[in-house]
């Protein structure tokens, strides 16, 4: 049976038209062809209706894990723009919502910070902490002020076997949706039976209701060699970027990232460094005995087990990264960036929580960097501080640099937000400063 675009279309309008509880709508968007066709289809149906019966707002949740391949996250950020432009002017409920993981819990937070190793199939800390958290606090938030919400989700029963009895298994029989995980939250998967020609066929034809065209989504996916794209994840049951298209340029969990090498080999050269860097992560993860300390994080040594990345790992990683980044900067677009000044500041923080006083955030940064990343306003005032302190302890020099060091943790600590590891912090300070005195 052909694809009836009028029946999809006549579901979501019914869905939209027969909740008498005016459930928020919360539609999962990518920027891949199945949350496209989804939106698309959407949008298409709302604005059939008058303008007083648009009354249930659609939030289009994108989720932004800091890491995405950057390509494809410029392309996502162009649709988005126009997106929340042609639903203004069009008068329809649609409202962008953009989700990020909290600065502790990103990617290089965890990784250059805190030394977790690059993920694999049997660790894989990204999902939750980059996808999931950040867009199951937006739907909590939604649950909290509505009541209830229902989730529109691209999934599709053509995308795997995996997939499809998932959605078999929760479905509700005779019923268009099915439970979530969260509480007080449904399904809805209105393009579950599209197969991926009749996608494609329809987008081809179909150009996007808020402006432009497929023409690029298109290309991106001509120029690079898998089958799916990297879905929206806010359930535990839905496919990561392990195995998917476009995910983040970061993965480590496939032994080859075939998008970004398409990509690279159709002419987005520019991103070989960050290919080289993306295979270093991996070499550091699979060599623990070079690149990993075999103390654990709780401070004890267990046989045959390895701790984090030691304290040179995490500074060889983030001085690659700045370093890509840079080339990048100067070479290709001068606002492309891989790691934000609060990441920055924040790693710095993590390090000397750590006790890791042997390597500067800053430093690194200023090596790569001709603009030295403090300004010189708050680096003259530093300065005078510290000019007054070392008088202070002319008898004492190494209170000085002990001294230091715990006023610096406990600002960077108040920086996180994190009153309760003051203590321990300076705690690290103190052995620090009494193993160096045997």
């Amino acid at each position: 049976m052909p694809l009836d675009i009028s029946f999809i279309e006549a579901e979501l309008l019914d869905q939209y038209l027969i909740d008498d509880n005016n459930r928020p709508w919360i539609l999962g968007f990518s920027g891949g062809k199945d949350s496209t066709l989804l939106l698309q289809l959407a949008w298409r149906s709302i604005a059939k209706l008058p303008e007083e019966l648009r009354h249930r707002p659609v939030y289009i949740v994108t989720n932004d894990t800091r890491v995405e391949n950057p390509r494809v996250a410029k392309f996502v950020e162009q649709q988005l723009r126009r997106i929340e432009a042609g639903a203004q002017a069009a008068g329809l409920p649609f409202i962008v919502q953009r989700t990020l993981p909290q600065l502790q819990e990103t990617f290089w937070a965890k990784l250059i910070g805190l030394g977790y190793p690059a993920p694999d199939t049997r660790f894989r800390w990204c999902t939750d902490r980059l996808k999931i958290s950040p867009t199951t606090r937006f739907i909590q938030s939604k649950i909290s002020s509505a009541g209830e919400v229902i989730i529109l989700l691209g999934t599709r029963e053509a995308e795997s076997s995996k997939r499809a009895q998932s959605m078999r298994k929760h479905a509700v029989r005779g019923q268009r949706l099915r439970k979530h995980v969260l509480p007080n939250a449904a399904v809805f998967a209105p393009i579950r039976d599209v197969l991926t020609p009749e996608l494609w066929q329809y987008l081809s034809q179909v150009p996007p209701p808020w402006g432009g065209s497929h023409k690029e989504l298109i290309t991106l996916y001509r120029n690079a060699s898998v089958d799916e794209d990297c879905p929206l994840v806010i359930d535990t049951e839905t496919a990561s970027c392990g195995k998917s298209r476009f995910g983040c340029w970061v993965c480590t969990v496939v032994a080859r990232d075939k998008s970004m090498e398409g990509l690279i080999q159709n002419g987005e050269d520019w991103m070989e460094p960050l290919a080289e860097l993306r295979n270093f992560l991996i070499e550091a993860r699979d060599n623990p005995a070079t690149y990993r300390q075999k103390e654990l994080r709780r401070g004890y040594v267990r046989e045959e087990a390895w701790g984090p990345y030691s304290a040179g790992t995490r500074a060889e990683v983030l001085r690659r990264l700045l370093q890509a980044q840079y080339t990048i900067q100067q070479e290709v677009d001068a606002s492309m960036s891989f790691i934000s000044y609060q990441e920055l500041i924040t790693i710095q923080a993590l390090w000397h929580r750590d006790g890791l006083f042997e390597h500067s955030v800053a430093s690194i940064y200023n090596s790569i960097y001709p603009v030295a990343m403090r300004d010189e306003g708050l680096q003259r005032k530093q300065q005078e501080q510290q000019l007054l302190l070392r008088e202070v302890c002319t008898d004492n020099p190494d209170h000085f640099d002990l001294i230091t060091q715990a006023m610096e943790v406990l600002k960077t600590q108040k920086l996180l937000g994190r009153r309760r590891n003051h203590v321990t912090g300076v705690e690290a300070v103190l052995d620090n400063y009494l193993r160096n005195q045997k």
